[in-house]
């Protein structure tokens, strides 16, 4: 496994000050991270910064989109692309989620500020504010269609709203605590959320109905991800007939991220744990 660069966020701007420093670093696996830092040197003619970097980095090509660095000793090297703009009006605090609709024209975050917008995604133009949770948004995300959001709350809400009107056109109800993310199933008929109650539910939108508790951990469910298994996996049996309300979930596994540092995968319609015929995770 190559070895991962990382670079401070505002590297671009931040290196475009003469003698304007950033930091970066590389993070071998099962060995100490190596950390140094890039400098200007001043902004060259032709408009790009002269950077060089501390000992143990190479700054092997620089222009005013990208930069691109390599750590010899760990054989790695990475390119870092500079943003081409910044929407810095939508939120007043720190964002914590946020989504793109599957034709790349809006936009969707959720903030600190109790907040969740839609925003054009050209130029960040706000569209709608959705209102409705009670406390903090923790989870947004587009439907397939870019049309729909579904999104998750403190306030153990699950909530689906027009991106047309932004209006709240479904609420699912039954998580006792805060729900952390959520995926959705196919086209989006189902959704899963998971919660800080320890539960991963599987929802049928059309009813506004839980379809049952597809997992209960004891440990807050930090994050979900739906895909398809492969035939290397084996994602077990139902042991009732699935409702007929369940749409997509044959041969998807539903993988897990704990708060007790466990991963869990299982069957999304057979919610039975996932075997697989070799080493997985």
């Amino acid at each position: 496994m190559a070895a991962p660069l990382r670079i401070q966020s505002d590297w671009a701007q931040a290196l475009r000050k003469d003698e304007g420093e950033a930091w970066l670093s590389c993070h071998p696996p099962g060995k100490p991270s190596l950390y140094g830092s890039l400098t200007s040197q001043g902004i060259g003619l032709d408009g790009i910064p002269e950077v060089t970097a501390s000992e143990g980095f190479i700054v092997n090509e620089i222009n005013k989109k990208s930069i691109h660095i390599s750590c010899p000793k760990e054989n790695t090297s990475s390119k870092f692309l500079a943003p081409y703009t910044t929407f810095s009006r939508i939120h007043t605090k720190s964002i914590t989620c946020l989504d793109i609709s599957s034709g790349g024209g809006l936009g969707v975050s959720s903030s600190s500020d109790g907040s969740m917008k839609i925003w054009q995604a050209s130029n960040g133009e706000l569209r709608r504010g959705l209102e409705g949770h009670v406390f903090d948004v923790n989870c947004c995300r587009f439907f397939p269609s870019g049309l729909v959001v579904l999104s998750g709350g403190m306030d153990a809400q699950l909530k689906i709203w027009s991106a047309e009107d932004a209006s709240c056109v479904v609420t699912f109800k039954g998580h006792k605590g805060g729900i952390l993310d959520t995926a959705i199933v196919d086209r989006g008929r189902n959704v899963v959320s998971g919660s800080r109650d320890g539960t991963a539910r599987l929802w049928d939108c059309g009813r506004s109905a839980c379809l049952g508790v597809i997992a209960d951990c004891g440990s807050s469910i930090n994050g979900v991800a739906v895909g398809a298994a492969d035939n290397s996996i084996n994602l077990g049996s139902p042991e009732q007939t699935p409702s007929e309300r369940e749409v997509g979930t044959e041969a998807k596994m539903l993988l897990l991220a704990r708060e007790d540092k466990k991963l869990q995968c299982l069957g999304l319609q057979s919610r039975q744990p996932a075997s697989c015929s070799h080493v997985f995770l």
